[in-house]
């Protein structure tokens, strides 16, 4: 059994920087065409200028023949000022803003901290230069339950920001529960989506303590309760143009994840499109992947779908254990296991695309 797909894009990568993305950048750009590039470096990507350079810094890691192209971000802070927006949209590179609320997540200690005060006039912009905000969707209250603070971020910020600003374009990043699918189900389609992740359709909580403290299942947002994880695996097979693919693979070192204060993150580029295929096949939903992996994206960015198509092959194949590289070890998502859906990619992806040219030209 084969798939045939248009090249799916990844609308949320982190791909870190020196030797990391040396290390990860081909794994993405072996099966994606595009990818929004997260900006929570250290330091973060503040400034266009800073942008352009991180995208060529990019460009330098990926393999000669690749033809990924990085869709670069800005990370919103309480000084970000109207004129940045201005030009990150003149200059052709930075498709977005991501919004981290100071210390959600990693390296988001200079994230925003007064949304509606200092950063109003920049929201403004966005919406008359047609900007999406990417937001990272949980408050930082340590009062607030950790597994609440999705569903705490959308009833007090989320909601009150669309309601003041109902033309800006948001997307709710890697979206976690039941009432991060209602809230977006519920708003105005092409100003209102969601990515979803592979964890977070595959995997809930119980994953992070199963024969012991998992730590290569712990992410941010964290995994929630099964009830969450089948409402976003209905939502996201039911066709909904709403939800589309966003890996948030975020690489670290094997010693960073596996010591006393682990970082949070799961890196599954290797493994995404192999995983998401298996969550539309057990929904009986095969026929909806490709809108899911390569349509519902760039319909909301407004960009022109991909033209390469990439074959998913339903071939038995291990993940490997460990990747090795000079600095370390990286373990991917569920290292050493089995999967049924192997990507066709290289030379045979390449010729898959020529016969399909030669047989449109004849047709």
């Amino acid at each position: 059994m084969e798939l045939t797909l248009t090249q799916p894009d990844d609308w949320h990568l982190h791909l870190r920087d020196g030797d990391l993305l040396q290390a990860v950048a081909p794994h993405s750009a072996k099966h994606f065409g595009r990818a929004i590039i997260m900006p929570n470096l250290k330091p973060p990507i503040t400034t266009t200028a800073a942008a352009v350079a991180y995208r060529e810094s990019i460009l330098k890691a990926l393999p000669a023949d690749s033809n990924f192209t990085p869709l670069m971000t800005l990370y919103l802070t309480d000084k970000t000022s109207p004129n940045e927006i201005k030009l990150a949209r003149r200059s052709g590179v930075v498709f977005a803003v991501k919004l981290y609320p100071a210390g959600a997540t990693t390296n988001s200690q200079d994230g925003v901290t007064d949304l509606f005060g200092k950063c109003l006039p920049v929201l403004e912009e966005m919406v008359e230069e047609n900007m999406p905000l990417l937001v990272h969707g949980e408050v930082t209250d340590p009062d607030v339950d950790v597994f609440d603070r999705e569903k705490v971020f959308i009833d007090t910020v989320l909601q009150p920001l669309i309601q003041r600003l109902p033309r800006l374009k948001v997307v709710m990043e890697h979206i976690t529960t039941m009432d991060a699918v209602r809230f977006v189900e519920s708003g105005e389609e092409g100003f209102l989506a969601a990515t979803v992740t592979p964890q977070h359709l595959i995997l809930n909580r119980n994953a992070l303590f199963q024969g012991g403290l998992q730590p290569h299942n712990y992410c941010l947002p964290v995994l929630k309760r099964e009830t969450h994880r089948q409402a976003i695996v209905s939502a996201v097979t039911s066709g909904s143009k709403r939800f589309f693919l966003g890996t948030d693979s975020a690489p670290h070192e094997k010693q960073r994840k596996e010591c006393s204060c682990g970082c949070a993150g799961i890196f599954n580029a290797p493994v995404a499109l192999s995983l998401y295929a298996k969550v539309f096949e057990e929904a009986g939903a095969l026929d909806k992947l490709e809108a899911f992996t390569s349509f519902n994206g760039p319909e909301f960015y407004g960009l022109p779908r991909n033209t390469a198509k990439i074959k998913l092959t339903k071939a038995s194949w291990k993940i490997p254990d460990s990747l090795s590289f000079s600095f370390g070890n990286i373990i991917p998502m569920f290292a050493g296991e089995t999967l049924e859906w192997q990507p066709c990619v290289g030379e045979k992806a390449e010729m898959l695309n020529e016969v399909q040219e030669v047989g449109a030209n004849k047709g």
